[in-house]
């Protein structure tokens, strides 16, 4: 009887051991063995029920106090921002990155959010064209076609014009307003081209490259061409952003000494100038933050500003270089165009982008992509503070995510661009911002020894490759919906998750313009 006993008592130890082994198991796997100490510091105030319980009352009284009355006031003005590729997660991480993950990236101080669904006709993952084209005409296309319906096929050489789409910077044409483009990439890149531009390839925004692609250029016009000589593109008070090169022929070097890339020996810029002197109309042509700066904008009737052969550079690029002296920022620029547009008492409708955003994260370099969301964020403030939002409609958007992710358990207010505090399970750190897939694939494996270890590299680092998980030359969009932030009249109707070709059928609806006007809803 002894020994049966002591067996038992055996076995239930034995039992015993193995659960909490198991238990332990579990519980690695869930918290992964953290690096340092969890200690954390709180705010005083964050500590005590009475700070959480007031801060909600705050936010309840704000959203009560806004509902006692719709701002149901016809938009005179109504500015657009598209963060390319900001997706949510870039959101949060820009929040991180300015300090707290407590903070507020200004737009998301906007009293009406909504989400809106990104997708191709015929793509699950979509590109900046076929958005464009939904967001500011409202038709989904193609991928990477341009101010086309989806009848329209990719690098299709013939395009039947009665499959162009008409955007809001026309609806707003035609109702007496202005309208003008911002951005940070070229003015001809898909984004800005979204509002002048049908094309059935998105990278024919010069003569040479309708060629590269078996395409005759006598029967498409190309992008650049579009923005100078049809309707939409040659009506545009303000054009500020990048793509010198796109507007001269290889043979004609801009004033920077360099050469164009177009092959029909055009020079667009001495052609838009010379269209509005036509016109009796004073047309400047700046191409530095200098010559911007030194335009009077009171004796401006049509602004056209070139500032690089390409792309600008990226914002944190820019402070870290002379280029913050050469060329001028997002917020530079918004400030800029909306001075111009507001001499119109008609109103206008304003394009902002800020592109580099999407090509940071194509670079998995997410610290350049986090710095221009913060200056996106900046031109947005600016753009509410010198409007007013009882007849200024300002939207702010995404045409589409990215794979970055926020993962592993950092601290509360740990740089957001550090290793995590958990080691993983090969006792190697990893980076707290890491991607799907792209290029920084590189500083994730080795070939012969594996995963590399980052202990000793500077993540923060502006031109470290972030960690991705599948090797690929540029990082890929992401499929998920992107956030739509409202501010103005009619601010309301962006709540909810809809197509993003609803967008611009509610701005149009907000400034009575278009098929989405009032009147003609009606009808």
């Amino acid at each position: 009887m002894g020994k049966s006993c002591l067996i038992l008592c055996l076995f239930a130890l034995l039992f015993l051991q193995v659960r909490s082994d198991l238990a332990d198991e579990q519980e690695h796997a869930q918290h992964p063995r953290l690096l340092s100490s969890r200690d954390f510091e709180a705010l005083d105030e964050e500590l005590n029920t009475r700070f959480w319980h007031d801060k909600a009352q705050s936010i309840l009284a704000d959203k009560l106090a806004g509902h006692k009355k719709l701002n149901e006031n016809r938009a005179k003005n109504v500015i657009l921002f598209l963060g390319d590729g900001m997706s949510v997660h870039t959101i949060a991480a820009t929040r991180a990155f300015m300090g707290d993950s407590n903070k507020q990236v200004f737009f998301e101080k906007f009293p009406y959010l909504g989400l809106s669904k990104t997708y191709a006709v015929n793509e699950r993952t979509p590109d900046s064209a076929n958005t464009a084209t939904a967001y500011l005409t409202g038709v989904k296309a193609n991928y990477g076609t341009l101010g086309v319906n989806a009848q329209v096929q990719r690098g299709d050489c013939v395009t039947n014009s009665s499959n162009h789409v008409e955007s809001i910077g026309k609806w707003a044409q035609d109702a007496g307003k202005w309208a003008g483009i911002v951005t940070t990439a070229r003015v001809t890149h898909a984004s800005p081209g979204g509002v002048y531009a049908h094309a059935a390839e998105r990278n024919w925004e010069h003569d040479g490259e309708i060629v590269d692609s078996g395409c005759s250029p006598d029967i498409n016009t190309d992008i650049a061409r579009q923005l100078v000589e049809w309707p939409v593109g040659q009506e545009l008070r303000v054009i500020l952003g990048g793509g010198r090169s796109y507007f001269r022929d290889r043979s004609m070097p801009d004033e920077t000494g360099v050469a164009g890339l177009r092959t029909d020996g055009r020079d667009l810029v001495h052609d838009w100038q010379e269209i509005k002197k036509q016109q009796g109309a004073e047309g400047k042509y700046v191409w530095s933050l200098k010559g911007l700066k030194e335009t009077d904008i009171s004796k401006t009737d049509y602004l056209l500003g070139l500032f690089d052969t390409s792309h600008l550079p990226y914002h944190g690029d820019r402070r870290r270089t002379h280029y913050e002296e050469a060329e001028p920022s997002l917020s530079d620029m918004t400030e800029a165009a909306i001075k111009l547009l507001s001499k119109n008492e008609e109103g206008y409708f304003l394009f902002v982008e800020s592109g580099r955003i999407d090509m940071a994260h194509h670079a998995t370099k997410a610290r350049k992509a986090l710095e221009d969301t913060e200056e996106f964020a900046a031109a947005v403030e600016l753009a509410r503070k010198m409007t007013n939002d009882e007849e200024t409609l300002i939207v702010v958007t995404s045409d589409h995510s990215h794979t970055m992710s926020i993962n592993g358990y950092p601290y509360r207010r740990q740089n957001i661009l550090s290793l995590a505090p958990n080691l993983a399970e090969d006792d190697l750190p990893f980076t707290v911002l890491s991607y799907a897939n792209g290029p920084g694939f590189v500083d994730t494996y080795n070939s012969n020894t594996g995963r590399i270890d980052l202990s000793h590299v500077d993540t923060t680092n502006e031109e470290f490759a972030f960690q991705a998980t599948v090797p690929l030359s540029s990082e890929t969009h992401g499929a998920e919906d992107v956030g739509v932030f409202a501010s103005g009249p009619f601010e309301h109707l962006f709540t909810g998750n809809y197509e993003q070709s609803a967008i611009p059928a509610m701005m149009a609806y907000a400034a009575n313009i278009g098929p989405f006007a009032k009147d003609k809803l009606n009808e």
